[in-house]
């Protein structure tokens, strides 16, 4: 693709609007991938206090993707089961998901502020990658090479820290920049979507909730007893408990019909909530607000050249935890895309999978987390009664009880035929559209690996017990090494073959052979109907894009054809802003 500047010379792949989780994410993917990004975001500084609390194995694995999981990770508490109690905290039932499918736990907490900010700081590391703060979307004009992003300087707004710079009048502050493509991160309020005139499709819940984040004075007391995260299904008044990291705690009580947000928010009324919980002198309020949510999706998530992302694509209520993990999915969609597409190895069609796929899974989200929302929020006491009768019946019978404790009603992100970037699922293809599972696997000096470390964020042949190389023909080798894939042979433990060095077991550099030593693949395998013998070609974000037995070609076909571009690729060189 060529190559844009403007007047000024400045030359950028993607333009980000906002810089919030999902755009923090996605400048990590590109900037990875070797694009030049620049990032505008309208707070003068980092707002610091905490939004989301929780994220989930899937995630963890789109930051793998970005370089970063090992470090935030640190900073998160995970394996913490989920409860819906009665009112006096008597367990009603338990979510306690078991294993870890992509690698990492599946259920986190976070702080949210901790999370921000090593995003950002590590975003420093790329030169290539511009953030402006103070600088606040106004306006674009797209061409048929790119897209021109009209700006202007903000002291922010009353959700961030103001700045104590006045904001010059616009005429005369308005800059421009110039980016082949643009995705709005800019959140729920989202400019970008407004001024393209997208519209939202869903509900506004009305339902009022009051949240209150606080920090222990002294981290040897005020939590021993509430270590778990809990939904308090109290008709008189239902509570959200969520544990933090570091000593952060937050509580969001629903308001009753007719009080007051001004009545919630008073410091009296606080303690008093507070005070059925905890004692309210062991800790520091950070924040009160009162809320209302919405599950919302807009109509369209490409326009040209511009796409959304993130709470400017999707609201979600929070009784899921999903709203920002469905703006990490969405960074890692895109991100490769934006890759393949800008680097010459896709068509720009392969843009408009981004929403056919991610569309259907967040919408699910949204279904589910407002199912949720009525579950536990139900203020009727006869319905509150016949729920906690449910749920009981449910405790009481194991297997329906371990569908509900291992969180199998959570949508799994699975893309429907003809819907996603791959094969149509049948029966010797149905992994095709989902997600393969990460394993730790040993390769060759002993040492264990996440499977997608060893992987990068390329296109993989992966071969079950076979060189999947030699399942190719020269045309169809020579396409897969010119997009960059990776090649690995899984074995189970215990069955990598030996040799002499020089007699048949000479080292590969370009295969990588691994065992899988907790034998979480070859299930996998045989659930797709593969004993062994097995191909799996892989997207950069480990989505399978088909299956096939011994013969490799016709996946190979289907992935050109599919990327339709004329693979004219060039040696990109990484551009570099360090002292702009």
């Amino acid at each position: 693709m060529e190559t844009l500047s403007n007047s000024n010379g400045l030359i950028y792949d993607v333009a980000i609007i906002g810089l919030g989780p999902a755009g923090l994410t996605l400048a990590h993917i590109l900037g990875k991938g070797g694009l030049s990004v620049i990032v505008l975001e309208k707070e003068p500084v980092f707002y610091g206090n905490a939004r989301a609390v929780y994220t989930d194995d899937e995630c963890l694995r789109a930051f793998q993707a970005a370089g970063v999981a090992d470090d935030i990770h640190k900073d998160m508490m995970f394996d913490i089961p989920v409860q819906f109690t009665y009112e006096d905290g008597t367990p009603i039932g338990q979510y306690i998901p078991t294993g870890t499918p992509n690698g990492w736990p599946i259920v986190n907490f976070l702080y949210q502020p901790y999370l921000e900010t090593k995003l950002s700081e590590k975003l420093g590391h790329y030169n290539h990658v511009r953030v402006l703060r103070g600088r606040e979307f106004r306006s674009l004009v797209q061409d048929a090479k790119g897209v021109t992003v009209y700006h202007i300087a903000s002291d922010g707004t009353a959700y961030g820290q103001k700045s104590e710079i006045p904001k010059p009048k616009e005429q005369e502050d308005e800059q421009s920049i110039r980016a082949s493509f643009v995705v709005g991160c800019d959140g729920g309020r989202s400019k970008v979507r407004e001024f393209l005139n997208i519209k939202l499709k869903g509900k506004n819940f009305p339902e009022p909730w009051l949240v209150v984040d606080l920090r222990q004075k002294n981290l040897e007391l005020g939590l021993r007893h509430l270590p778990y995260f809990n939904f308090y299904c109290d008709p008189n008044g239902p509570v959200v408990s969520c544990p933090q990291p570091d000593g952060y705690h937050r509580f969001e009580f629903r308001l009753k019909a007719g009080t007051s947000k001004e009545y919630m928010e008073r410091p009296e009324t606080i303690r008093m909530l507070l005070s059925k919980h905890v004692n309210p002198d062991h800790f520091e309020i950070k924040r009160r607000l009162v809320y209302t949510f919405n599950g919302l999706v807009a109509e369209k998530w490409r326009e040209g050249r511009v796409l959304l992302a993130g709470d400017a694509a999707h609201m979600t209520p929070q009784f899921m935890g999903q709203g920002m993990s469905s703006g990490i999915r969405d960074a890692f969609n895109l991100g490769w895309k934006l890759i393949e597409v800008i680097d010459g190895r896709a068509n720009e069609k392969l843009l408009d999978t981004y929403q056919s796929e991610r569309y259907f899974h967040a919408k699910a989200m949204i279904q589910v987390s407002t199912l949720l929302k009525d579950v536990v929020s139900l203020e009727n006491k006869f319905l509150a009664s016949l729920r906690n009768g449910i749920l009981r019946i449910i405790k009481s019978i194991p297997s329906v009880y371990k569908i509900f404790q291992e969180g199998k009603f959570k949508p799994k992100p699975k893309y429907k035929n003809g819907k996603y970037f791959g094969l149509p699922r049948n029966s010797a293809n149905r992994h095709a559209g989902t997600l393969m599972p990460q394993p730790d696997l040993q390769i060759m000096d002993g040492t264990n690996r996440k499977m997608d470390q060893i992987l990068g964020n390329s296109f993989a042949l992966i071969g079950q017990g076979v060189d999947p190389r030699e399942c190719l023909s020269d045309k169809s080798l020579s396409f897969l090494n010119s997009i960059g894939t990776k090649y690995m042979t899984v074995y189970e433990k215990g069955r990598r073959p030996q040799g002499i060095r020089g007699v048949g077991r000479d080292f590969d550099q370009d295969l990588n052979e691994v065992e899988d030593i907790y034998s979480l693949l070859q299930p996998w395998f045989r659930e797709a109907g593969y004993k062994k013998d097995a191909l799996v070609l892989l997207r950069p974000d480990k989505f399978v894009f088909g299956m096939a037995k011994l013969k490799g070609d016709n996946l190979v076909e289907e992935l050109k054809s599919q990327l339709g571009s004329k693979f004219s690729v060039q040696n990109k060189q990484v551009k570099s802003f360090a002292g702009v």
